[in-house]
């Protein structure tokens, strides 16, 4: 297949114009990095976003590999000289790796089987004449032909029933019958679940799953991920069944076209082919493609959640104490001033099994008073709760008004454990640094959360049921895109930051940082030229998304590439502004009465392009997430039995996941918002609602006190 045919086909797939395929690959191969086209090549691409971007590129990467398999099992088959001109085409129009896979089938070098024993018997002769259903001549008689005591074919039953064998496989190796088994068992195929032995009576975490079925065309991903879980575990059997009588009947209208004394023989292998060799092998691909379609699934799930959690509304400007509950151990407590220095940490311990409240207080109160502290951050593990309950006792005894909020903390461990945590606390011990995360992940949850392993932040569902590199790729690309969107401040970001920039490798992050400590503040972008291993082409892709903020030049504070440096010059001189305008209101009276239309046509630049320049000056220090609403503060705690169904509340989105939405209302643990009351329309998903990190209003619809559970609802009254 040729680029123009792989272009074809992903126009066809997407609904995306050739055009833009076209030039989106050529940038892509060109080396450019996703981010980077999404943001500077909008007259190529006509303003694909990222996600477009991307799924062409990995479509692109699908078909190339495609081919060199293709290629690849070319070289095989020709090489056993069986490669006929209708094969070769065969494979080459071929567009999924199944069906190529599919055709190279009989000509892959098998185990020994009982097919492979009757060929070397000499018995393929007999199976060919089976399969061509003579209309003469006796089958038993030809079976007599191939009997040899040397060969062990001591009588024509034997014969036959080594033909049988070789039919049985052959067969099971035609395509076309895989292809129309593997359709009809997605079509009609039923999941069969069962429990498969004894399970502890405090674990019943599958019970739901002990006489279960559904039909294979119906079952929704993250059942089907609770299912491979509960077998893997041994505690679940799983199968799919079938009705055979349609596959049999299908079988015979393919091999069996008129009735001759070899039908019977060659009815028996079909049933034993597809009972005994397809059935269990198409079961097997139909399982994996269901664990493709989840696996896909969680890992969007999972990554559209990260994305909400890294782009959540930083708390600017705030002195911050954060908290890490523990018991034995103690409250390990950071202060945070409101640029995310550290000021000071110690440990008190107002929890059990110590108890120590009136210490506590007085050393927690002492340095809220001394830093004029804002808001206390609760981390939300272990002894978080009976912190709470102690925090807002406290606040209420200080005079100045302050709030408390809980901090997810999911990460926080393994940052603090991390050799990074090391190179920027060395003096801190593990405890004390997750107190730091914690009042830093409030301030900027972006800039902190970067330092964290995606995976370990928790905001899917099935993580590690799913493939673990396509989950990395995938959060791995959240991250850069988030960090692109928000764009970075050079002179103050840290190396984790600075890795996930358009095309900056994690040791050019590093050196970054290095001449920066060396050379003091940069002062253009200009100046990162100068950098160790940062070429022409690593500034082109990094450069607009890098900042600096307090420079020489207003225009190195904003998106706007310098690349249309030149452009920017004319509409400002055209406008009878400068550059040192740029944040005024005069220039934002300007700005809002340009033709973008007519400009662009006058300063010979693209309108999308223009758009963003003129967007860039209007607002040039701007934050998306600013725009974003902040996370809910609190001053009470609150128990579940101060809870009563229909009682409207205030929470915080943590996760969501296929069947709903898990609210943090300030309990243990969170509510539920199940998908069916999140709306009083019907909603295919709940990301379609809702985002982690978003404060919802709810209603409690249930209450389990015995198991702490809480059921809550979107909708009033449901």
């Amino acid at each position: 297949m040729e680029l123009n045919q792989m272009i074809q086909l992903i126009v066809q797939e997407t609904g995306i114009s050739q055009r833009q395929v076209n030039h989106t690959v050529s940038l892509l191969d060109e080396g450019n990095t996703v981010p980077f086209i999404a943001r500077y090549r909008k007259e190529m691409t006509g303003t694909l976003d990222e996600n477009q971007i991307r799924s062409i590129q990995e479509r692109l990467a699908y078909l190339r590999n495609l081919e060199d398999r293709k290629l690849e099992v070319l070289r095989l088959i020709e090489e056993q000289g069986k490669l006929t001109d209708e094969l070769r085409q065969d494979i080459l129009a071929a567009t999924k790796l199944q069906t190529v896979e599919d055709l190279y089938r009989p000509f892959k070098q098998k185990r020994r089987t009982r097919a492979t024993v009757a060929k070397e018997k000499g018995l393929e002769p007999l199976a060919s004449f089976l399969l061509s259903l003579p209309a003469q001549g006796d089958v038993v008689m030809e079976a007599q032909r191939y009997v040899d005591e040397e060969k062990q074919v001591l009588n024509p039953e034997e014969a036959l029933q080594g033909a049988v064998d070789i039919v049985a496989e052959t067969v099971s190796d035609d395509p076309n019958v895989r292809a129309w088994i593997r359709k009809e068992t997605f079509s009609h195929g039923i999941l069969v679940v069962e429990k498969k032995e004894d399970e502890p009576s405090e674990k019943r975490v599958y019970e739901m799953y002990y006489e279960y079925s559904e039909p294979v065309r119906r079952i929704v991903p993250h059942r089907i991920l609770a299912i491979n879980r509960g077998e893997k575990e041994g505690i679940l059997r799983v199968k799919v069944d079938l009705d055979a009588t349609s596959v049999l009947t299908f079988l015979e209208k393919t091999y069996v076209r008129r009735p001759t004394s070899a039908a019977q023989y060659l009815k028996t292998a079909l049933e034993d082919s597809y009972r005994r060799l397809l059935a269990p092998s198409i079961e097997r691909e139909v399982r994996n493609a269901l664990t493709e379609t989840a696996e896909e699934q969680a890992i969007r799930i999972f990554s559209e959640n990260l994305r909400q959690l890294l782009l959540q509304a930083p708390v600017k400007g705030k002195t911050v104490l954060g908290l890490d509950p523990a018991y034995r151990t103690g409250c390990k407590w950071a202060l945070i001033d409101d640029t995310g220095k550290l000021l000071e940490v110690g440990v008190v311990y107002p929890t059990p099994p110590h108890n120590k409240v009136v210490e506590a207080k007085a050393v927690l109160k002492g340095a809220i008073s001394k830093y004029c502290v804002d808001i206390v951050a609760i981390g939300n593990g272990t002894a978080s709760r009976e912190t709470e309950e102690f925090v807002s006792e406290m606040l209420k005894e200080v005079d100045r008004d302050v709030f408390y909020i809980i901090v997810s903390e999911a990460g926080a461990s393994v940052y603090s454990a991390s050799k990074l945590a090391g190179e920027e606390f060395p003096s801190l011990d593990v405890a004390e640094r997750s107190a730091v995360s914690i009042a830093r992940r409030l301030q900027d949850p972006l800039a902190e959360l970067v330092k964290i392993d995606p995976k370990s932040i928790g905001v899917g569902q099935y993580q590690h049921d799913v493939s673990q590199s396509r989950l990395t790729d995938s959060l791995q690309f959240v991250v850069e895109s988030a960090v692109n969107y928000v764009g970075v401040d050079v002179n103050t970001a840290s190396p984790s930051l600075l890795q996930y920039v358009s095309g900056v490798s994690k040791q050019v992050a590093k050196n970054i940082v290095a001449k920066r400590e060396e050379a003091g503040k940069f002062h253009t972008r200009a100046q990162l030229k100068q950098v160790p291993r940062l070429g022409a082409k690593t500034y082109e892709q990094c450069i607009g998304f890098l900042r600096v903020v307090d420079g020489d030049n207003p225009l190195d504070k904003t998106p706007i590439h310098p690349e249309s440096y030149d452009k920017v010059q004319q509409l400002l001189h055209r406008l009878g502004l400068s550059t040192q305008d740029v944040g005024t209101s005069d220039i934002k009276q300007q700005l809002q009465q340009v033709d973008v239309k007519q400009m662009a046509q006058e300063l010979d630049i693209g309108e999308p392009t223009l758009k963003d320049i003129v967007d860039s000056l209007l607002r040039p220090g701007r934050d998306p997430r600013d725009e974003l609403p902040k996370p809910l503060l609190l001053k009470d705690v609150l128990t579940i039995d101060d809870l009563s169904v229909g009682m409207k509340l205030q929470g915080t989105v943590r996760n969501v996941v296929d069947f709903g939405a898990f609210v943090d209302i300030g309990l243990k643990n969170d509510g539920l918002v199940h998908i069916s009351r999140m709306s009083d329309k019907f909603v295919k998903h709940p990301l379609d609602v809702v985002s982690v990190g978003q404060v919802v209003t709810v209603w409690v619809s249930e209450i389990d006190a015995k198991k702490m559970r809480v059921g809550l609802s979107m909708v009033e009254g449901k």
